[in-house]
């Protein structure tokens, strides 16, 4: 935290209605950003995401691992993954996002983005594997980048900056109601990691 970036109010809503969103600003001091930011570059076992569409299978920039308690599978655009064990260092930011956000998680979806230019598509995790309305708490790595809600009925749109080392978490109705995304920019050069702790039903 600096005197230009003060810690929001994390009991705030982002969003106006139909959902619940905050925001707690750095849960990691700087030298505990830049540290699991370089170990998890290191050893998380990224691969590049799948997706399938129109009978056509998309292989993106953008890298993804799956991590979890068990060896749970997950299934979103079309494409199947099973969680491999946690490493010490995710069971370490799991228990603070726990912490902060009073929640527990069971696995954690991981998303490497090496530059401003890879992206995220407008979606909402909706996937039956997901406990419904649970929280998933989104902790960044990395490049700030821009973070984008938008209403399914309304096409209202909240936006805000995702910082080095912070924390945000989504929860309650809000992929009932709400569509997210990390739109692309071509002014960040540097990576970002997005780690997504998430409860699977079991």
């Amino acid at each position: 935290m600096d005197l230009f970036n003060p810690q929001p109010d994390k009991t705030t809503n982002w969003l106006p209605y139909g959902g619940t969103v905050h925001y707690f600003g750095f849960v990691l001091s700087q030298k505990q950003a830049d540290h699991y930011f370089d170990v998890l570059m290191d050893t998380i076992e990224w691969r590049n995401d799948e997706a399938k569409m129109y009978g056509k299978t998309f292989i993106t920039k953008r890298k993804v691992a799956w991590y979890g308690d068990e060896p749970f599978e997950y299934t979103y655009s079309n494409t199947t993954k099973k969680a491999l064990p946690w490493t010490e260092e995710l069971k370490l930011l799991k228990a603070i996002v726990e912490k902060e956000t009073g929640e527990t998680y069971n696995s954690c979806l991981l998303n490497l983005y090496h530059t401003g230019e890879e992206s995220m598509a407008w979606h909402s995790d909706g996937e039956l594997d997901l406990k419904k309305n649970g929280s998933i708490g989104s902790l960044s790595l990395g490049a700030e980048r821009k973070f984008a809600f938008k209403h399914k009925q309304t096409k209202e749109k909240v936006e805000l900056v995702l910082a080095h080392g912070s924390l945000l978490e989504m929860t309650g109705t809000t992929q009932t109601h709400w569509l997210h995304r990390l739109p692309p920019t071509k002014k960040i050069k540097r990576p970002r990691i997005n780690l997504t702790f998430r409860s699977i039903v079991t």
